[in-house]
This record gives C-alpha cells, sequence and structure tokens, in this order.
C-alpha cells in the first residue's frame, strides 16, 4: 500500500472517466486520503462541471480541488486534445490542509484578493489553480512575499478558450472565475522545483537604461543593437531558434562570478522599437541587474527537467503534482508523456498527477513567479518528516 496514487481515464462520457481517474488514485492508499487533485480536459465546460462534481463526490472526507485544462497528466502519460480525466490521492499524516476560495473586489482604481487564510508558523507550501481570464494571477503571485512570507506556491493557470469557459472546484463547488487552493502545513516534507528550459547565449549584460519593462541600453550599448550582435554572432541553428522566440534572462544572484544555465529567471522578449533601440521584455528590471538573452528548444527542455530533478533534496520521493506548459507537451517533444516519464525515471513509482497549464506557478529563487513554457513541481518525501518548502533552479 502506498500514501500517493494517480489514476488515469479517456473518453467522452467524463462523468464514467472521472470515476475511473479517481478509483484508480485511491486504489493504492493504505488510509482514507485527506487531499484529491482532479484535472478534466473537455471541449465543453458543462462537461467539465459534470465531471468535477462527480470526482468530488467520490472523494469522501478528503480536500478536493482541480481545474479544466488544455491536457491531462497521471502516472507517466500526458494526454492533450482528448477528453480526459486525471486524479491525484495523497495521504498526509500530521499535515494541516487549510483550503481556499479567492476571489476579487473592486477598490476605486484598483482590485483586492481576497480570501486567503492568514498565515500560520508551520505553513509548508500552498497550491493554487486560477483562472486566467477573471483573476490578477500575476500581481498576485508576484505580490505574494508581502503577504505571505517565505510560502512557496505552485500550481497554474485552468485551461479555457475565454472568459467564462475555465472552470476551478473546491470541496463540493464549481467556480467560473477566480481561483482556488490549499494551503499545506504541519509535519509535511516537501519541496518544489522549477524547470525552464532554456538555454543561455552571448555574455552577461548590465543593464544601463531601463522604465519599467523597457530595457534601453545593455552594457552602454542600444539594447536591440547589443541584441543584433548577439545573434548574428550565433550559428546559424541557433540564430534559427533565437527567430522562433528570443528570451532574456533576469540573473537571480549578482554576486555569482558566473551565470550559466538555471541561473536566470526567464522571461520573453515581447517588442522591439527601431526608432529608439528598445525592447520590451516580460517583467520590470532594474537598472544595474545583469540579464542575457536566452533561447529555449526540446533538447534544452529536456537536459534541465533531468538535471534538476537529479539533485532534488528529498529522497525517497513518494507523490508529486506536476504543472506543465500547454507549449511543452507535443508542441516541444514529440508526444505528450515528455515530462511526466522524466519524472518517473528519477522517482521511480511515486504517484504523479497534473496537467498542461496556460500559465505555471513557482518559486525561482525564493519568491514566487508565473512562468510560461515551464514545468513547476512540487513533490513529497516520506510520512512524519517535516521540511520546509524549498525551491531549486
Amino acid at each position: 500500500m502506498a500514501r500517493f496514487g494517480d489514476g488515469l481515464a479517456l473518453g467522452p462520457d467524463l462523468v464514467s472517466a472521472a470515476e475511473s481517474a479517481v478509483g484508480k488514485a485511491l486504489a493504492p492508499l493504505d488510509a482514507p486520503a485527506d487531499l484529491v487533485c482532479v484535472f478534466v480536459n473537455a471541449d465543453r465546460p458543462e462537461d467539465v462541471e459534470d465531471a468535477a462534481r462527480r470526482a468530488m463526490a467520490m472523494a469522501g472526507d478528503a480536500v478536493v480541488l482541480g481545474c479544466s485544462a488544455a491536457g491531462v497528466i497521471a502516472g507517466d502519460h500526458g494526454v492533450e486534445e482528448s477528453s480526459a480525466v486525471s486524479a491525484w490521492a495523497a495521504v498526509l499524516p500530521g499535515a494541516r490542509l487549510e483550503p481556499f476560495r479567492l476571489d476579487t473586489l473592486k477598490a476605486e482604481d484598483r482590485l483586492i484578493v481576497v480570501g486567503m487564510p492568514e498565515g500560520q508558523d508551520d505553513d509548508v507550501v500552498g497550491v493554487l489553480l486560477t483562472d486566467p481570464y477573471t483573476f490578477p494571477v500575476d500581481a498576485f503571485v508576484e505580490r505574494s512575499a508581502d503577504a505571505m512570507p517565505g510560502l512557496p506556491l505552485v500550481g497554474g493557470m485552468a485551461g479555457g478558450e475565454g472568459r467564462g469557459t475555465t472552470r476551478v472546484f473546491l470541496d463540493g463547488e464549481v467556480y467560473d472565475s477566480g481561483a482556488v487552493g490549499v494551503v499545506i502545513g504541519g509535519s509535511v516534507a516537501a519541496a518544489t522545483v522549477v524547470s525552464q528550459g532554456a538555454r543561455p547565449i552571448g555574455p552577461d549584460m548590465v543593464v544601463t537604461k531601463a522604465d519599467d519593462n523597457v530595457l534601453y541600453e545593455l552594457a552602454g550599448t542600444p539594447a536591440l543593437d547589443k541584441l543584433e550582435q548577439v545573434v548574428l554572432a550565433l550559428p546559424e541553428d541557433e540564430q534559427e531558434l533565437a527567430g522562433r522566440g528570443l528570451l532574456i534572462g533576469v540573473a537571480m544572484d549578482e554576486y555569482a562570478d558566473e551565470h550559466e544555465h538555471g541561473d536566470f529567471l526567464v522571461r520573453g522578449v515581447v517588442g522591439a522599437d527601431t526608432d529608439s533601440g528598445a525592447i520590451a521584455i516580460g517583467d520590470v528590471v532594474e537598472v544595474g541587474r545583469t540579464v542575457r538573452f536566452q533561447v529555449r528548444d526540446a533538447g534544452a527542455a529536456d537536459e534541465d527537467l533531468a538535471e534538476l530533478l537529479e539533485r532534488f533534496d528529498l529522497d525517497p520521493v513518494e507523490g508529486a503534482l506536476l504543472f506543465s506548459c500547454d507549449g511543452r507537451g507535443r508542441a516541444m517533444f514529440p508526444d505528450s508523456d515528455h515530462d511526466a516519464q522524466i519524472l518517473q525515471r528519477t522517482f521511480g513509482d511515486a504517484g504523479v498527477g497534473g496537467f498542461f497549464a496556460s500559465g505555471e506557478i513557482g518559486p525561482v529563487a525564493g519568491r514566487n513567479h508565473v512562468h510560461g513554457f515551464t514545468a513547476s513541481i512540487l513533490a513529497f518525501g516520506p510520512a512524519g518528516v517535516g521540511h520546509a518548502g524549498a525551491d531549486h533552479d
């Protein structure tokens, strides 16, 4: 018997699929589940609701949360472009679980997020699932350290085709807006890792002129000129990679002698202005920070995830939640199983569940961030061992 289980079921009858997936996840457990996560890939929001309600009804007294998804993950399999349900169940003796539902209130010219439980000294990690169309996930996650100091958040954005089409659910209720989650505290061995899957190119550069998310100068040179210099110096195959989507990494440790693979918070290059020579990126970077351009490809993503998991500090890992970008899977690798299979090769028979997210949540260098094209993982070790949530990059 085990403390973690996973289940996967496919087919157009998603209520039956939910029954099957949850049944498989619960079957190997050595005690009633404390936490169950369920993810549903369906064409119609109504089908997600029906599957979610059936799944929650089957889970007994466990805390149950989940969401709609562009694809689902269980065990060593990922499923995209097919109706499917994945379930993950955990027995967490000694844990304290605080489920929460987040919503927003308008206050003058800003939104206030309400519903987050008050922090406790023994909080270990939070799982967060959000509707990207109604919840200010970027602002909430980036500022989470102010409201919840030291609490790692791991999770992802629910899948859907627009406002009103996503679903998040928690403990018998289904919502078409906001966010749901659970804070896990107490005697729990848990750790996090975010695999950004990017490879640095060109030299380190200091930001010498910037305003908000616009970089005007890098190393005293107009940013666009510096970008062109770096790209033109690349081999032809890497120039093609840069042409398909260039990234920039912001160094996490300014005091390191060198900044290499895994030493950066990776963000997209989202625009350029030929008149001013500026480039816009997907984050705010202050003058004086060190940055380095990056490219992303299947090889870099494969190497990065495998390397990070090999130096994971939980031994053994008994269960894990995997939030993989919907730009990974078949969009990046030969099949949808890639990330799940790397977890299985590294962690062995650990129960694994998760989904392909529209944006992933996870900590890098001690701060929570929203990512793209990443694999964000929350792993659990042996029972009865307390371990503060940690991040590895």
